[in-house]
């Protein structure tokens, strides 16, 4: 890797020199992507990042967490990056220049120049930012020398719709991870931030300060966080600026949020990077304007860069139409007088979905068809409506497709649909159960849950009293019991708080102890009393095994599975709104397997350690009742008093309190309502894996807003 410092006391096109260059002069960092769509103004770039990981710094103990938290982020954005086909070669270059839009204050007001003291100093091997630095613009290393150089630490990145700005984000992010690790003294790498890319959703700033909502989202989003100890640490990390935000997102927020957002971040003691559409940060800067930012705007791609790219991806002889659609590229020199195709593919969006849905020899020269395409919104239209099935073609050397393309298309307009519907650009598939009336699942787990749970409730009573009226109760008890269960999953009809718990965080050291110590506590008691008032009493096994689940409900209402025991006859005691999701005061060992919480990561621990736990309780309540009644009646009535048990809890605190598992059933209701696939989860990972959608924490997202957009306006005849 190239050294990252400015020079800034030259101007030449060095290709070792990373400082200024003249103005028409990129260094070698690069949107690209055969397909590239991403939220809001999201589009593929190209460069390559090799991070070294370097060994952890000793000493402060959060020089290790911090070390490896940047090999977690360093992880998790190659990752993505390389979804987002970011990181390809024959790269487009990206250009910026200071905005002259009305979004910031003066430049000196950022670089601090002649104002004493910078609010931040200049990141380990990196220069000041001054103006001169920022006259010529640049491109992408550019760029991060200006973000690690910038007094005042607050970066905002605009640009028009379909620009590139998050593409060029996450570019930056990884050039800020690569020189951290570039850093072989331990102590100037504490001193470089490890860079964090979030999205704005669902901060409310009056009720949360930046470090407060930051720290809660890395605690959900990475292991490293997770557990005792874990939001603090994280909150101590953003407090001493050894975090560097970039946020995303903020021109979906509504207009009152932003100018609240953009006031709160005022005081935030970490560098920002602030990602936004120049639109709305224009609108946004006349109500609250960010202290001492500096606006930085993505330029258009120039023709010239366009035609290079496409014809690197061509044969090395290309067919007349792919020749007649680059030379009328190259042929444009006016900016202000280009036609409607050059304008088109002024952002890399329309590039790469050029090259995605027209194959070599394919007629891509329609394009230039006036009469068919007069403007470039109509090229752009054209090309989205093909992006779907331009995805799922069986491509040689890779395997079919799981899905076909008008199944694609179809889901995809729905899901678009609705989300539009609802204003936003998430897709929290833990929502999706409000999406269809819930009466069909509800006579669905109605008729499951009276058949499976209610015949051995109604055997045991009709063994105990074989009367008519004792069977006629007992098979209306089992009605009403799956009635009751089945009403539980309408619940899910409304939005519901995800819960993102693990395995340590309920099994934790100090639940456990605490689940034993009551076991303890309560067989022991028994022991004692019990002899005092029966001759004789119950064996001591017999009153240690029936006070176990006791032990086991201690367990999961100190913890954070109390919402499995809600509900649940004699184990749910103490497992209220006051044992919420919130709490700090768990212990865990040293995470080993620390790694970013994607969606399908959420929905397989509901899905799994939810559902088992739930099946658990439903044996502890059949142990709790069971081995009681075996032995002041007899075995036989104890094991059906212990099956009906376990079968009821199990199917209240499983079957219809769980959200995954209420994702499945309406997902099986799309299906034949909207003929959407019934493994909807895959789908969605499917999707994401052919660059559709995006993953951004737990949640979904289309890659980009334009995409969301022509997929719901072509959802309504459907």
């Amino acid at each position: 890797m190239s050294d990252p410092r400015p020079e800034t006391g030259s101007t030449e096109s060095d290709p070792g020199d990373r400082g200024p260059r003249h103005a028409n002069s990129v260094s070698g960092n690069a949107f690209h992507g055969p397909a590239a769509f991403q939220v809001g103004d999201h589009n593929t770039q190209n460069v390559h990042h090799h991070v070294t990981h370097t060994a952890p710094a000793t000493g402060d103990p959060l020089d290790t967490t911090a070390d490896e938290f940047a090999r977690v982020v360093g992880a998790q954005w190659q990752e993505e990056a390389g979804l987002r086909r970011l990181l390809e070669p024959a790269p487009l270059p990206v250009r910026w220049r200071v905005s002259e839009r009305k979004v910031a204050g003066r430049v000196v007001g950022a670089t601090g120049e002649g104002a004493g003291r910078a609010r931040f100093g200049p990141l380990p091997g990196l220069g000041p930012t001054t103006r001169a630095l920022l006259r010529d613009g640049g491109g992408l290393s550019e760029l991060h020398a200006v973000y690690g150089g910038l007094a005042s630490g607050r970066l905002l990145l605009v640009g028009a719709p379909a620009a590139g700005k998050t593409a060029a984000a996450v570019l930056l992010l990884l050039d800020a991870l690569a020189h951290r690790a570039a850093q072989g003294v331990p102590a100037d790498r504490a001193r470089v931030p490890v860079p964090v890319l979030l999205s704005l959703d669902g901060w409310n700033p009056g009720e949360d300060t930046v470090t407060e909502w930051a720290a809660d989202r890395l605690t959900r989003e990475y292991t490293l966080f997770h557990g005792r100890g874990g939001r603090a640490r994280a909150r101590r990390l953003l407090e001493q600026g050894r975090i560097s935000l970039f946020l995303d997102g903020l021109d979906e927020v509504t207009g009152k949020l932003r100018g609240a957002m953009v006031s709160a971040l005022e005081t935030a003691p970490f560098r920002l990077v602030l990602v936004s559409r120049a639109r709305e940060a224009v609108l946004t800067a006349k109500k609250a304007r960010l202290g001492g930012a500096l606006a930085v705007e993505i330029q258009p791609v120039r023709p010239a860069d366009a035609a290079g790219y496409l014809l690197n991806r061509l044969p090395s002889a290309p067919s007349r139409a792919w020749q007649e659609l680059t030379g009328r590229l190259l042929a444009e020199t006016d900016p202000f007088a280009a036609g409607p195709l050059a304008a088109a593919l002024a952002g890399p969006l329309a590039i790469a979905l050029v090259r995605d849905v027209y194959g070599d020899d394919d007629p891509v020269d329609e394009l230039l068809d006036t009469a068919l395409f007069p403007t470039a919104a109509a090229i752009e239209n054209h090309l989205l409506d093909h992006a779907v099935v331009a995805a799922y073609i069986r491509r040689p050397g890779h395997p079919r497709p799981r899905y076909s393309a008008r199944t694609a298309e179809r889901t995809l307009r729905y899901l678009a649909g609705r989300l539009t519907q609802e204003g936003v650009h998430d897709l929290r598939w833990w929502h999706t159960s409000g999406w269809t009336g819930h009466r069909p699942r509800l006579i669905a787990v109605w008729i499951v849950s009276t058949v499976v749970c209610g015949p051995p409730g109604t055997v045991m009573a009709w063994s105990l009293y074989p009367t008519p009226l004792v069977a006629v109760i007992s098979v209306l008890s089992a009605i009403g019991g799956g009635y009751g269960v089945a009403r539980r999953v309408a619940e899910f009809s409304e939005p519901q708080p995800l819960s993102s718990a693990g395995w340590r965080d309920i099994f934790t050291p100090d639940t456990v102890r605490s689940g034993i110590g009551q076991w303890l506590f309560v067989g022991t008691g028994l022991c004692v009393l019990l002899p005092l008032v029966f001759d004789p009493g119950p064996p001591i096994w017999l009153l240690y095994l029936v006070t176990l689940p006791i032990g086991f409900s201690e367990l999961l209402v100190t913890g954070r599975g109390h919402k499995i025991l809600s509900g649940t006859p004699f184990l749910s005691a103490g497992s209220g709104r006051g044992y919420d999701k919130v709490r700090k005061g768990f212990d865990r060992p040293q995470v080993v397997d620390t790694r970013s919480v994607g969606p399908v990561d959420v929905w397989r621990h509901h899905i799994g350690l939810r559902l088992f736990l739930g099946l658990l309780t439903g044996f502890a309540l059949a142990l709790y009742i069971g081995p009681i009644i075996a032995w002041t009646q007899y075995p036989l009535l104890g094991a059906m008093f212990a099956l009906t048990a376990a079968l009821w809890t199990g199917a209240a605190s499983v079957l219809a309190g769980n959200l995954a598992v209420a994702t499945a059933l309406t997902a099986v209701q799309l299906h034949f309502e909207k003929g959407t696939p019934v493994r909807l989860m895959r789908f969605l990972e499917d999707a994401r894996r052919r660059n559709l959608l995006r993953a951004t924490g737990p949640v979904y997202q289309f890659r980009h807003a334009r995409l969301q957009e022509r997929l719901a306006a072509r959802s309504a005849p459907e």
